[in-house]
């Protein structure tokens, strides 16, 4: 079986002003939702512009234990060729629990199974995270979702379109919903859906592979069931939330270089919260995506005096601040002046990885499992630290070790290898001095 967990360390010698140009990759979000889509279209489908990413891995791992041939024809292009022999008897078990993105397929592989089963997931250690929405959206489907301690029990008994409300409007839960609909017999209508970059992303997809779905980038979806799919050639999006990271490096390094390719419509708060603080930027002219349905733009980050935020900062779903970039102001607002409360409601345990940043010097106080206060600016100063098992609360780490003159030591970057490529020798372009030691 394949070795997916491995103990690789990042030596960071930190301190130093970074410069020149990075592009943001595709988004991993985006990518894994739609490699989950896969099982559904016989045939060779092409993904252009595909993160080569830890996660992409685990799905690819999955998807070629259940019958799926799959090969890289480029540093960035994956070839998938299905059959339609998909047998989940000898599905890899080890990779499919090392990352929660696997739940989609409970609604891709409902529409070739009246039942099977598939194992529990995992992913980012971030305390209970339900799968409720999921289980309720899928119900009203006719898709009928039990629980046992280690597996998913799946039923589609005489599933068919309908019309309901999301229990939550989650990113997961709403894709899921959509691959179960998308060849469900009669219409699919989808209230308080996520709207979303990754969900917009998945239906643009389906879409050109045939599937009908109006509303898209709105909180209703409509979806007319299709039979089939076709395979189609499809580049992934930009991600917003790698952008948001290097603006991050950028800010918490006092450094001014120029991030390119940045989805602006899913980065325009992040970007406003910013300027209220103080901060300067030159933000381009827009240009469109690879697969033509985003906007773009390049970010120039121009260094300056950042006073804190009038109110608390917190996450919400799109078109609020992005549950994911949350995170990435930890390092900013070390570099504030002020005091800011961060509110980081929806998972149980990440604000408690915010303390990790003390070791670095930052003031942080936890005042409960979803809040912290900021307070700064303080400096920044080296530390060995071992990443903890939550991507986000991981790459904070990497961000204010930059920031801090003297050598660091990050230990197991595993969760930072989930979703960013190659990322110590693209920041070493910079100007960075980072060492990736296996």
């Amino acid at each position: 079986m394949t070795k997916i967990f491995f103990m690789s360390n990042f030596i960071i010698n930190g301190g130093k002003k970074l410069h020149g140009t990075i592009e943001t990759n595709s988004a991993k979000n985006s990518a894994v939702a739609i490699l989950c889509a896969l099982p559904m279209i016989k045939g060779k489908t092409i993904l252009t512009d595909m993160p080569r990413i830890e996660e992409v891995n685990r799905i690819i791992e999955i998807l070629t234990s259940i019958g799926l041939k799959i090969s890289w024809s480029d540093a960035h292009t994956l070839q998938a060729v299905n059959d339609g022999k998909i047998n989940l008897n000898k599905i890899n078990k080890e990779s499919y629990e090392k990352t929660r993105s696997a739940i989609l397929l409970i609604g891709s592989l409902s529409s070739i199974f009246n039942n099977f089963s598939l194992p529990k997931i995992s992913g980012c250690k971030l305390g209970k995270r339900t799968v409720s929405p999921h289980i309720i959206a899928l119900n009203h489907l006719g898709i009928e979702v039990k629980k046992t301690n280690n597996l998913f029990h799946i039923s589609r008994g005489k599933a068919k379109g309908s019309s309901f409300t999301m229990y939550e409007s989650g990113d997961t839960a709403t894709e899921n919903t959509i691959l179960a609909a998308v060849q469900l017999t009669g219409k699919t209508e989808i209230n308080l859906a996520s709207p979303n970059y990754m969900v917009q992303d998945l239906c643009y997809f389906l879409v050109k592979a045939g599937a009908k779905i109006k509303g898209i980038g709105t909180t209703k979806l409509q979806i007319t069931g299709v039979k089939k799919l076709k395979p189609i050639n499809y580049p992934i999006m930009p991600d917003p939330i790698e952008s948001m990271a290097f603006i991050a490096i950028a800010v918490t390094t006092a450094s001014q270089f120029k991030i390119t390719s940045c989805p602006i419509e899913f980065l325009s708060l992040e970007l406003e919260k910013l300027r209220v603080m103080g901060q300067t930027m030159k933000i381009s002219r827009m240009y469109k995506s690879t697969n033509g349905q985003f906007d773009l733009v390049d970010i120039e980050i121009i260094p300056g005096k950042l006073n804190a935020l009038p109110d608390k900062i917190y996450g919400r779903p799109f078109p609020g601040l992005n549950i994911d970039n949350l995170p990435l102001f930890l390092p900013i607002l070390t570099q504030t002046h002020g005091r800011t409360l961060v509110h980081d409601w929806v998972y149980e345990n990440r604000a408690v990885y915010y303390l990790e940043l003390n070791k670095l010097g930052a003031n942080i106080m936890l005042h409960d499992a979803h809040r912290v206060t900021v307070t700064g600016p303080t400096k920044l100063k080296p530390a060995e630290i071992i990443c903890p098992p939550a991507l986000r609360p991981a790459i904070n780490l990497l961000i204010c070790m930059l920031g801090a003159k003297g050598k660091s030591v990050l230990y197991n970057s595993y969760s930072i290898d989930r979703g960013y490529e190659n990322i110590c020798e693209r920041l070493n372009k910079l100007g960075a001095d980072i060492k990736k030691v296996d």
